[in-house]
C-alpha cells in the first residue's frame, strides 16, 4: 500500500472533506480481468483546488467517477463529508468533458440549469433565484431562452458549468472539461472556474491531460502513475492567489512547476513507481517552495 499523499491531521486541523483511501478498480471481463487502478490515497481539504494529471490511460476518468459514485471500486473506499459514497452524493457535481451529451437539447439554457433543482424539490421561487445566480456567474444571463444546439461550444460548457454551480455542490468534480474547445474559449473558462472557486469557497478536484492548466487553477497537482495506478508524486504550487493568463504564465516559478510536472509525468510513462528509486518525488512529499522564485 502507498502513502497517503497528505500529512496526518494535526490537532484544530479540520478533518477533510474528500478522502480517497486505498482504491483499487478492476473491470472483470470474459478472458481476462484489467487492473486500472491498484492503490490510490489522497485526502482534500474544504475549499481546496486540487488538479490530478497523469499518462494517457492511466485511470483518471475511473478516478473520477468512482468518486462520483457512479463506479464501484473494488477495494478501498471514497469518503465524503465522513460519509462513505455507495452512489451519486447530494454534495457533489460534475461537469464532464462532453458537454454536449450531458446537456439536453429540447431543453432551454434555463431549463438545463434548472432541472437537477427539481430532483432537490426546491421551490421554484429559490429554483428561478438559484438559476439566475449561477446564469450570471457564467456570463449568460441574456441568453438563458436559447437551446444548446444554438449556442458555440465554450458556450455550451458554460452551460454545464452554471447547472453544477446552481446546484450549490460542496465538492465539484470536473473531468477534463475544456478539452473540446479551443484555446482561447480554454483560457476564458480556466479563469471563469478560478473566480467561481474562489467566489463560492467550494473543494474542487479538477482532472486534465493538459499539464499548463493543472499549474495555473490548481493548489496542489497530483501525478498519477501508468496503470495500474497509484499515486507518483503530490506537487504544492505556490504560485499568487491572484492569477491571469499573460503574467502567471510568463512567471519564471510557473516554468519551474511545469517543468516538474512534466518531468514526472515522463517518469510514469517510463514505468516508474514510487518505491522504484528512480522517481525524484515520493508519494506523501510536495515540491516545496523556493524561497526566491516563489516569494511574489
Amino acid at each position: 500500500m502507498t502513502t497517503p499523499t497528505t500529512p496526518p491531521e494535526t490537532p484544530g486541523t479540520p478533518a477533510p472533506i474528500l478522502e480517497v483511501r486505498g482504491v483499487q478498480k478492476i473491470y472483470q471481463g470474459k478472458q481476462r480481468n484489467v487492473e486500472a487502478v491498484r492503490d490510490l490515497t489522497f485526502s482534500i481539504a474544504a475549499g481546496e483546488m486540487t488538479c490530478i494529471v497523469g499518462p494517457s490511460g492511466a485511470g483518471k476518468t475511473t478516478l473520477l467517477k468512482c468518486v462520483a459514485g457512479l463506479l464501484d471500486t473494488t477495494a478501498g473506499e471514497i469518503v465524503l463529508e465522513g460519509e462513505r459514497v455507495t452512489g451519486p452524493p447530494r454534495g457533489m457535481a460534475v461537469v464532464f468533458q462532453e458537454y454536449g451529451r450531458s446537456l439536453f437539447p429540447w431543453l432551454t439554457v434555463r431549463q438545463n440549469v434548472e432541472l437537477p433543482l427539481k430532483e432537490k424539490n426546491l421551490p421554484k421561487a429559490d429554483r428561478e433565484s438559484l438559476v439566475d445566480e449561477a446564469l450570471a456567474a457564467v456570463g449568460l444571463a441574456d441568453v438563458h431562452g436559447a437551446h444548446p444546439w444554438q449556442l458555440s461550444g465554450g458556450m455550451q460548457q458554460r452551460v454545464a458549468i452554471a447547472r453544477a454551480v446552481a446546484y450549490e455542490p460542496h465538492v465539484l468534480l470536473m473531468d477534463e472539461p475544456f478539452a473540446a474547445v479551443d484555446a482561447q474559449t480554454r483560457g476564458e473558462l480556466e479563469d471563469l472556474v478560478r473566480a467561481l472557486w474562489k467566489r463560492l469557497g467550494v473543494t474542487v478536484l479538477f482532472v486534465t491531460h493538459d499539464i499548463d492548466e493543472a499549474v495555473y487553477l490548481g493548489q496542489r497537482v497530483i501525478v498519477l502513475s501508468m496503470s495500474p495506478t497509484v499515486v507518483l508524486a503530490d506537487v504544492a504550487v505556490d504560485l499568487p492567489e491572484q492569477r491571469d493568463q499573460l503574467h502567471t504564465r510568463s512567471l519564471p516559478r510557473f516554468a519551474e512547476l511545469r517543468a516538474k510536472v512534466y518531468e514526472l509525468i515522463q517518469q510514469s510513462k517510463r514505468g516508474v513507481r514510487p518505491g522504484s528509486g528512480d522517481e525524484h518525488e515520493q508519494p506523501g512529499t510536495a515540491v516545496a517552495a523556493d524561497t526566491q522564485s516563489g516569494s511574489m
